[in-house]
């Protein structure tokens, strides 16, 4: 018997379009091929067992882990019920669940196996098992996301799986089941309309499938705060894959990674992703989480969110906004009223953005960094007041981005800004720079300008725009 390990790891989409509908679009033909392909791999590789982390079957109470020897069902999708039903019949490993469970409970964990007939089974685990285990030859596993499990508590659950797999000498294959940027349009399209919902989401999935790429499985884990913030993904459930897969392959940055399709599935990422776990021979990273052996019950869900700053320039806390200016209120959801956690709060009750017919208008933006309202360059006086030094170009460059962030939200791009009025709270000072960062970004755009000297903002900011956005039809 072997030692039990870890063959391959895959990421792979939830949506049952690669299977019941790949025709209808290039994309999703492209998807199921290279579902089709890791299926082969899989099996070439002699693995007998494949678990499945499935962000499509969240718990709220602990891990469930399926340990029903043969769930049979039908699945329709609860958006797509238009493109038909996947029937299903699994091979499930019960003893490996619960052995699992029981391996979860030593370190700590909430888990739990069912085994319930009529229990349904998620959709991303119907897809990954139809398509990657077509004639049910290899057992498999599935388990579930939990929505409040931190980082400490995910990490600790696949070291209790690798308990099990190295304790009956298995030749596992890790699924997790997922998209990448999770945001889906909410209008039906026809399929040959399906594209990624924003450049926004397409820049940060394209980042992860690089490191994937470069078999850099835990940078990623631990880009996943920024990256859940910044794609503006609702739910934290969405990158909790990520830490799994890593602990699930040693917390490594060496892997072999090959992406064997990218493509957008109702505007969210689709992806197929192999990490084989033979070392691409560069040097590993540091891995500077808490290696947790046991679970102790602390729960910080990605309370700690990276800040996006300007490169090169200082970013300085904001005082206290209870104290300095009006509280944050949450945005508004009037209609036509667009909003995003990708961008500070507003300091009062008022959206980011609205849009009317064909236009845009944007409330008033400043360079404050959305989750922490630091202030890249720093705040203009501090909280009694006095003034303190700060860099024009940082915080116009944060203004910009923020702009940027609310228009894209939208639905719109930056070539289609229109009218741009800027307040500047020293002109004398500071209208150089800002100049100077405006010729490099909206400059290149060209809409109309006003630039106008104020006494003061409501947050000790130096600059603020406000944006009119074209969007024809």
């Amino acid at each position: 018997m072997s030692s039990g390990e870890v063959v391959a790891s895959f990421v792979v989409p939830v949506h049952p379009h690669t299977v019941l509908a790949p025709g209808q679009n290039p994309g999703w033909q492209r998807l199921r091929d290279a579902l089709d392909e890791a299926a082969q791999t899989i099996q070439d590789l002699e693995a007998d067992l494949i678990i499945v982390y499935s962000t499509t079957w969240p718990s709220i109470i602990g891990h469930q882990i399926q340990a029903d020897p043969n769930p049979e069902w039908v699945m329709v999708d609860h958006d797509f019920h238009d493109l038909g039903s996947i029937p299903y019949s699994f091979n499930i490993d019960a003893e490996f669940a619960h052995a699992w469970d029981e391996a979860n409970r030593q370190r700590g964990l909430q888990s739990r196996c069912v085994n319930y007939k009529g229990f349904p089974i998620d959709v991303g685990s119907v897809v990954a098992l139809t398509l990657l285990n077509p004639d049910n030859a290899i057992p498999a596993v599935i388990v579930s996301s939990n929505m409040y499990a931190n980082r400490s508590e995910t990490t600790v659950l696949a070291k209790s799986c690798l308990d099990v797999i190295k304790a009956q000498g298995r030749r596992a294959v890790a699924i997790t089941a997922m998209s990448l940027s999770n945001r889906m349009f909410t209008d039906f399209i026809s399929p040959d309309e399906d594209k990624i919902h924003s450049l926004k989401d397409d820049e940060w999935n394209r980042k992860i499938l690089e490191f994937l790429e470069q078999g850099r499985l835990e940078d990623v884990g631990q880009l996943s705060r920024t990256i859940q913030q910044q794609i503006r993904v609702q739910k934290v459930v969405a990158f909790k894959p990520m830490w799994w897969l890593s602990a699930m392959n040693g917390n490594r940055n060496d892997l072999t990674g090959r992406v064997m399709a990218y493509e957008a599935i109702h505007g969210a990422g689709g992806a197929v992703v192999h990490l084989d776990p033979t070392s691409s021979g560069v040097g590993d990273k540091e891995y500077d989480e808490d290696d947790v052996e046991y679970y102790h019950g602390e729960r910080d869900v990605l309370d700690i969110v990276e800040e996006e700053v300007v490169e090169s320039q200082p970013t300085v806390d904001a005082p206290d906004e209870t104290s300095n200016g009006p509280d944050l209120w949450e945005p508004t959801e009037a209609k036509g009223s667009v909003n995003t956690t990708a961008a500070p709060k507003p300091v009062g009750a008022y959206p980011h953005a609205r849009r009317v017919g064909d236009m845009l208008f944007l409330s008033g933006v400043g360079p404050r960094q959305p989750g922490t309202n630091a202030i890249p360059g720093g705040p203009i006086h501090d909280e009694n007041g006095d003034p303190l030094p700060y860099d024009i170009k940082a915080q116009t460059h944060a203004v910009v981005d923020n702009v940027k962030r609310i228009v894209e939200e939208a639905g719109a791009s930056m070539d289609q800004v229109v009218d741009v009025t800027t307040f500047l709270v020293d002109m004398k000072r500071d209208f150089q720079g800002y100049n100077e960062v405006w010729a490099e970004t909206l400059g290149k755009v060209g809409p109309t300008r006003t630039t106008l000297a104020i006494d003061a903002l409501p947050t000790p900011i130096a600059v603020e725009m406000k944006v009119i956005v074209h969007m024809p039809e």
